[in-house]
């Protein structure tokens, strides 16, 4: 393989890796809290108290299925701790992408991992792994990707809270997910109308939201078609997200497994990890 080819293929794969860390910051949604639904509640009102309990959330292991715009059908599965510091193992397929589209992803101690890939081990010398320092990389370097990438250090549980700015939230039934018993909600927003629901919120929490809607503004989505499904104790027990993009469909959702179990992730073994920033200044230099 030339080494044009070689350099393809790694970004590629790092492609995926930051695909993944993307979508786990941005799509995913879970909830807690020990009130009961009354019967007459609105269902704006549900959908308000789901989001509302998702601030309680320390860590959550979720299945994730769709279509991610330029990757194509995608299918995850990862565990995740939000607090007290952020840590995310994932397992991916891009299925659009072949031999290059499975990656495991790691983001542990402000440094992500990419790594699952025999197609990738093939480029690096027997290394099975690559590393890069989140701030390492500039935008330009990542195809775009660190701003995606850099979306993993908020608290994913904050995307439930955006159908709460849905004018037009409505019940749609009871179905069972997962054999739990929920009562599925619908609504739609524009971006505009997502930045308008958090503008009285603190500044820390309209940074957070607003990095959120950067990223589907990127994508090119102005408009989102959301649904979740909520547990008799108020839990979201999934959540999708629908939207045309410039490059694609955004079509994303998420059935959340468990919520506040421990979760522990471990760098990968440094002597079969290779560094991104390196081999990037190798292929600049070359």
């Amino acid at each position: 393989m030339g080494f044009s080819a070689r350099r393809s293929a790694r970004r590629r794969t790092v492609g995926v890796g930051l695909a993944a860390v993307a979508l786990a910051a941005g799509a995913v949604s879970c909830s807690k809290g020990e009130s009961e639904e009354s019967p007459k509640m609105t269902p704006a009102a549900a959908v308000s108290k789901a989001a509302k309990n998702s601030d309680d959330i320390s860590s959550l292991r979720y299945r994730m299925t769709g279509e991610y715009p330029e990757q194509g059908r995608i299918k995850a599965e990862a565990s995740m701790r939000i607090k007290p510091t952020i840590a995310m193992s994932m397992k991916m397929t891009a299925l659009d992408q072949g031999k290059d589209g499975s990656a495991e992803i790691r983001l542990v101690d402000k440094a992500m991992y990419i790594g699952g890939n025999p197609e990738m081990a093939k480029e690096m010398d027997g290394k099975t792994w690559v590393k890069f320092d989140m701030s390492a990389l500039s935008d330009e370097q990542l195809g775009g990707g660190a701003a995606g990438a850099g979306q993993a250090e908020q608290n994913p549980a904050a995307e439930s809270t955006f159908m709460t700015g849905a004018k037009d939230v409505k019940e749609v039934g009871t179905e069972k997910v997962d054999g739990v018993e929920t009562t599925h909600y619908t609504g739609t927003l524009t971006l505009d109308a997502l930045r308008d629901s958090f503008k009285n919120e603190d500044k820390a929490t309209r940074e957070k939201r607003e990095k959120s809607v950067q990223q589907y503004e990127k994508m090119g989505v102005d408009k989102l078609t959301m649904d979740m499904w909520i547990d008799g104790e108020d839990h979201t027990k999934q959540f999708r997200m629908k939207g045309a993009a410039d490059k694609g469909m955004l079509d994303l959702t998420i059935t959340f497994l468990d919520i506040n179990k421990p979760v522990t992730v471990t760098a990968p073994p440094a002597k079969d990890t290779a560094d991104l920033a390196e081999m990037l200044k190798d292929a600049q230099s070359g």
